[in-house]
């Protein structure tokens, strides 16, 4: 099960998040945005000190393993990262997040109102995420 979804642009920001399920405690706004910037200041850390190869193709994406659940990233070729939190046993978050990754480009980047880095604010998007996560 996705328990939820979380999108952060190139510098850090929170630009989306939602959350699924009733398993996972609700963040505040206050502590989406921590979570945004902690996770994006470690996955960058992170990124400089792997002993991976560079230009390696599975350096997209990543997962951490928990105890309780697992955190899914993928980051796009424009540092976008699309992060899902899972319970242990869901399988094919990796194309998930590519679908997320999708949506997100046609719902709305292709929208003319729509600033690049701003949060995503569109209920056309956040029905078709609610249809991927739930399908």
């Amino acid at each position: 099960m996705i328990h939820a979804v979380f999108i952060i642009n190139r510098s850090g920001g929170l630009i989306y998040n939602k959350s699924y399920s009733e398993q996972l405690a609700q963040l505040s706004s206050n502590e989406a945005l921590i979570f945004a910037g902690t996770f994006h200041g470690i996955h960058a850390l992170a990124s400089r000190i792997s002993p991976a190869p560079k230009g390696n193709s599975d350096r997209d994406y990543e997962s951490i393993d928990t105890k309780n659940f697992r955190l899914h990233c993928f980051q796009t070729p424009t540092g976008i990262k699309l992060i899902a939190a899972t319970d242990l046993l869901q399988a094919n978050v990796a194309e998930v997040l590519g679908n997320v990754y999708k949506l997100y480009c046609d719902y709305a980047l292709k929208n003319p109102f729509y600033s690049l880095e701003m949060p995503v604010r569109s209920d056309m998007f956040d029905g078709m995420l609610l249809k991927l996560v739930q399908g």
